[in-house]
């Protein structure tokens, strides 16, 4: 297997300009949507078929009067341990040999299956092919010795592509230079391979609790509550029926008095 590839974003470096959002439209040729009011600058409220990536504008206040904006670009993760691949029952997701992952849309079925088993909200169902659909990278342009479009569209290089460990140790010592500038906050989300599924080879490094950026705080499978549901379930089926040995146990010593 070929080293993986990754996406660093760090959203320190961030301008909103959402350049990487329109390369990415461009180059998978992605249809125009209707605009929504979000409150912000943000459009859409979320990942749609049509939109791969998403730039995100946060507001937070100080409590002193003061307020900051946050912006991040954000992405599908390509999971280490993908909820979607694992939900799909037709093959149709699959990783790659560079570690991310993809749906071939002449497999997928459009059960939407991995629509529910994203703990992000990446993956979304086009209604027009009936099939599920993410960001792959560009998974054309990487198997071509470029790197995504949204990334090359990059002006400040907030979002950088190439080897995992090469992007990872770049991240760690970006962390320490912010903590130093006086940033405490300053901390990396997903980088670490043995944390929530498994890492993931879209991590970012954030300026606040991942909360405030819309990310889940420990990213968990829904698959992962299949176990502990099952037991439950089985547990109040075994009440069930001692409460009902009961009451008919109770009729049968009344009917013989």
């Amino acid at each position: 297997m070929a080293r993986t590839l990754a996406m660093f974003t760090d959203v320190s470096l961030c301008i909103g300009c959402r350049a990487c959002q329109v390369a990415c439209k461009q180059w998978n040729q992605l249809a125009p949507e209707e605009p929504e009011w979000t409150g912000t600058y943000q459009n859409h409220p979320h990942f749609t078929d049509k939109s791969y990536r998403l730039v995100r504008f946060f507001e937070q206040t100080d409590g002193q009067g003061g307020l900051t904006w946050h912006m991040m670009s954000d992405v599908c993760k390509h999971c280490a341990q993908a909820g979607c691949l694992e939900a799909c029952p037709t093959g149709a997701i699959y990783r790659t040999e560079y570690g991310t992952v993809n749906i071939n849309q002449d497999i997928c079925n459009g059960c939407r299956y991995c629509v529910s088993a994203c703990p992000f909200g990446v993956v979304a169902y086009n209604e027009d092919t009936g099939t599920a659909t993410k960001c792959t990278f560009c998974n054309d342009r990487i198997h071509n010795g470029l790197g995504p479009a949204c990334a090359k569209a990059c002006p400040t290089e907030s979002i950088r592509f190439g080897y995992r460990d090469e992007l990872a140790a770049k991240a760690r010592k970006r962390v320490e230079d912010l903590k130093r500038m006086g940033f405490k906050d300053a901390q990396l989300y997903g980088e670490d391979q043995n944390g929530p599924v498994g890492g993931l080879n879209a991590f970012f490094l954030l300026l606040a609790k991942p909360s405030l950026y819309g990310l889940p705080e420990n990213p968990k499978l829904p698959q992962g509550n299949v176990l502990v549901d099952s037991l439950l379930s089985i547990g109040a089926a075994v009440m069930v029926g001692l409460g009902a040995v009961v009451v008919f146990r109770d009729r049968g010593g009344k009917g013989g008095a």
